[in-house]
């Protein structure tokens, strides 16, 4: 330190916190003022915060320049208070730089507009902007099962379609959902079922006589004959007429049997198919005689709680997520009279012989409410109610009860042979569509932001249900958005438990993978009709192959071994050009979700985003270069995500589907793919030594290793030229079926080219080069003599020429085919 500053320092001894600038106050020299200035603030921090203090503003004003270069230090504090000083009338002081920069004004870039979800209404029937009641929670109630027979792929549809919405709005859309699905365990089909299955069960053990059985079953035929010719439906009418021809061919062997006093095995064999045959008809008329007398409510529990426990095991195998909360309608008997007696009590229903109905003529003739929102044309179709009202509940005395017909149930007073319950009205059971006003609101309230069920229950279940709701509540929007999925058809033809046209879901696992299933829906709109065929499955089918297969490329190439700094390649046009149409279909799919999401779309726009990347991938194999790591590995976790979306991927692997499947170890390809590539390195260097020594025996040994051992253990291995084997997991089927299919293929070109080679043969050289068996021949190049000289037989010289002419017509056509240029 100088002399002269060591005297300023020494007047100063700097105790004070905040800058001190009285000691250059003593400095008159403008350079030794700076350098007294530098050499203070080379020991001291003066960013103190975001405005300049007074201490800092006398300061800079002893300054008439900004100090050099060479005083760093005073140059930094001199230009950081010159960017804070506030200026005064926007004049810039004496002493300081003209020059000086300052931050310029910014503004937020304009953007563009955001897709919101649109979802289609059914109480508007269009789509409408979604917008939840409560901030981002959604209420979500949906129609579940009536448990009395076998779940099919008809209520896989809307089972499959809900989850495949639910997934999406919770986890793609982030919603905070709340979803309540019902169980329907009183119902006229379960109460009459339940009763005949008893019946039936209860005749079996009586061990009738063949003779019984066929006198039993001629009876039950007259009411199921006379119930045939009733029936209009074209769709009810020929299951019927099928069950009759079935029985009809049944009774025919018996009858013989019987007048002919067979054999009693042979009587017990006809007897017994006759009574599968007839089981339908015959437990008809065993519950029209008896069926009064079933009295025990236990019989009526049986059949709902299996049937049930079978759903629940449907759902899972489906890969459905079960509901937060599920409600029973046996568990929920004293809400559901609390609920009626509520309706009655707001003026909307009356009680009649110990039944209690909806009074839809009050209801619509209030101001706020309205009746049948969802269908208003269907009102008055009396089919249609009465098919909503049970067929327990359509008898003359019931519908006499009601002040008008298109009233409809609300507790039916129980009859001899139905299970009950007590009320206020007397003993009774609830009508069919309270049982989900009554649980839906004990849970979600007096409004839900969505119903589902299936389309068909538009009128009157749904339309009834939002009326007697409403009316409780007093209010006109006890659902927000009414949502359908559309029906499922086999063949065009509609499917149906009552109609016995129908596969369950575990014959359609049978044949097919949960995932595959999925994926059909998936490919069509969760709104409108699925035909189930084989044409669906088909296309589900080719596109899991399809997404498969690039997960697979993607994770060989993840597996090639590189340093840490090797993952991150420099990006050529062909990266750029791919990240960008990455990014323009996550947009369309994004794009296709807000609209009523619209999954069918978004797998096109990802089977699109498949294809781009494997022309990408073949386009860096054929230069004998590595694709990209990241890009690629970006695009399959991008799809992969969407996949476990949409509720077609289980399991936590970051990439693809998993191996193994059916929950064996998650952690299959990343234990046994290290083994698998010591192996696949090992045949490549044994292959190499093979071509080089031309050992073709190991290169055969090779080739039975890949093509014959390793697909039984479901393990794909590709040889590529110049590049690394490709080591793949697959499943075991697959490949089993891929190589069968090559083998077809390769079969098939071993007669084309066999074919095609004796297409080119010109019929004159054809027997020419068969000098073992002749010795002469014509001018055309046909045989005359044999090997020894002879002149051929006619027989034998006719057999030739047949062989001759085919051949010329194959040389001809040869000849047609090169001048056409295939």
């Amino acid at each position: 330190m100088s002399t002269r500053l060591c005297v300023y320092v020494c007047l100063c001894p700097f105790v004070f916190p905040a800058f001190d600038y009285r000691f250059l106050l003593r400095i008159s020299d403008d350079t030794l003022r700076v350098e007294a200035l530098n050499e203070y603030l080379s020991s001291r921090s003066y960013l103190a915060g975001y405005e300049p203090s007074q201490t800092d503003a006398e300061a800079f004003a002893l300054l008439c320049r900004p100090p050099t270069e060479r005083h760093v230090h005073a140059l930094r504090w001199y230009k950081h208070i010159a960017a804070l000083k506030p200026q005064t009338n926007g004049q810039t002081p004496e002493c300081s730089t003209k020059g000086k920069r300052v931050q310029p004004p910014w503004s937020p870039p304009e953007g563009t507009d955001v897709s919101k979800l649109c979802l289609y209404n059914s109480l508007t029937r269009t789509k409408e902007v979604f917008v939840p009641q409560k901030g981002n929670r959604v209420l979500w109630y949906c129609c579940g099962p009536t448990v009395y027979d076998a779940s099919h792929m008809g209520h896989a549809r809307s089972y499959i379609s809900f989850d495949i919405l639910r997934r999406i709005l919770k986890d793609y859309f982030k919603y905070d959902v709340f979803y309540c699905m019902n169980i329907t365990d009183i119902d006229d089909k379960i109460i009459k079922r339940a009763r005949q299955n008893y019946l039936l069960e209860q005749y079996g053990e009586k061990k009738p006589s063949p003779s019984q059985i066929l006198q039993d079953v001629l009876t039950a035929r007259t009411p199921f004959k006379a119930k045939l010719a009733e029936t209009t439906d074209p769709d009810k009418k020929q299951m019927l007429e099928r069950l009759d021809a079935a029985v009809d061919a049944a009774l025919g062997p018996l009858q013989v049997a019987v007048q002919s006093s067979a054999a009693g095995d042979t009587l017990q064999n006809q007897a017994q198919v006759l009574l599968e045959e007839a089981k339908d008809l015959l437990s008809d008329w065993l519950d029209s005689q008896f069926g009064s007398q079933v009295t025990e409510n236990s019989i009526f529990s049986l059949l709902p709680k299996y049937w049930e426990g079978e759903y629940h095991k449907d759902m899972e195998a489906l890969n459905v997520l079960p509901p937060d909360v599920l409600t029973r309608v046996s568990e929920y008997v004293p809400e559901i009279v609390e609920f009626v007696k509520g309706i009655v009590d707001n003026g909307y229903g009356y009680e009649s012989n110990g039944s209690v109905y909806f009074d839809t003529a009050k209801f619509d003739s209030c101001p706020a409410h309205s009746y049948a929102k969802l269908v208003p044309e269907a009102v008055g179709d009396q089919k249609a109610l009465q098919e909503g009202e049970g067929d327990l509940s359509i008898s003359a005395d019931r519908l006499s009860e009601k002040r008008s017909q298109n009233d409809f149930a609300l507790w039916k007073a129980s009859k001899p042979g139905e299970p009950s319950w007590d009320s206020p009205w007397g003993k009774g059971r609830p009508g069919w569509h309270i049982e989900c006003s009554a649980m839906a609101g004990s849970i979600l309230g007096e409004s839900m932001d969505i119903h589902g069920g299936g389309f068909d229950l538009r009128f009157p279940h749904h339309d009834n249900e939002l009326a007697q709701s409403e009316a409780y509540f007093e209010n006109d929007h006890w659902v927000r958005y009414f949502l359908h999925a559309g029906h499922l058809t086999i063949a065009g033809c509609k499917m149906s438990k009552s109609l016995k046209n129908f596969i369950t879901i575990k014959d359609a696992l049978a044949k097919h993978t949960a995932r595959q299933l999925r994926l059909a829906f998936l490919m069509h709109s969760w709104k409108d009709t699925l035909d189930y065929s084989n044409n669906t499955m088909e296309s589900a089918i080719q596109f899991e192959r399809f997404i498969n297969e690039f997960f697979l490329n993607v994770k060989d190439i993840l597996r090639s071994p590189t340093d840490i700094t090797g993952q991150f390649e420099k990006w050529e046009a062909e990266e750029i050009e791919l990240n960008k149409s990455f990014y323009e279909k996550k947009t369309s799919v994004h794009e296709a979700l807000c609209d009523n999401i619209d999954t069918r779309s978004a797998l096109e726009e990802m089977r699109a985003l498949v294809g781009q990347s494997n022309t990408y991938m073949a386009a860096r194999r054929s230069a004998k270069l590595l694709p990209n790591r990241m890009l690629l590995q970006s695009i399959a976790l991008y799809l992969t995500e969407m996949l476990k979306t949409f509720g077609a991927i289980e399991g936590s692997e970051p990439i693809g589907f998993p191996v193994g499947g059916n929950g064996q170890n998650a952690d299959l390809e990343s234990t046994v793919i290290p083994y698998l590539s010591v192996l696949s390195d090992f045949r490549e260097d044994v292959r190499k030594i093979a071509r080089e020594e031309k050992v073709t025996e190991l290169l055969r040994l090779c080739d039975e290793l890949r093509d014959n051992t390793l697909p039984e253990l479901g393990v794909r291995l590709e040889d590529r030229d110049g590049l690394p084997t490709s080591v793949k997991l697959v499943d075991k089927e697959t490949l089993l079926k891929e190589r069968e299919e090559k083998k077809k293929v390769i079969s098939e070109s071993i007669c084309i080219m066999a074919k095609l080679a004796k297409m080119k043969v010109k019929p004159s050289e054809m027997f020419r080069s068969e000098t073992d068996k002749y010795s002469n021949f014509d001018e055309t190049g046909f045989p005359t003599h044999d090997a020894e000289g002879k002149e051929l037989s006619k027989g034998l010289a006719k057999k030739l020429r047949k062989l001759y002419e085919a051949q010329e017509k194959l040389y001809n056509e040869y000849l047609q085919s090169t001048q056409n240029g295939s």
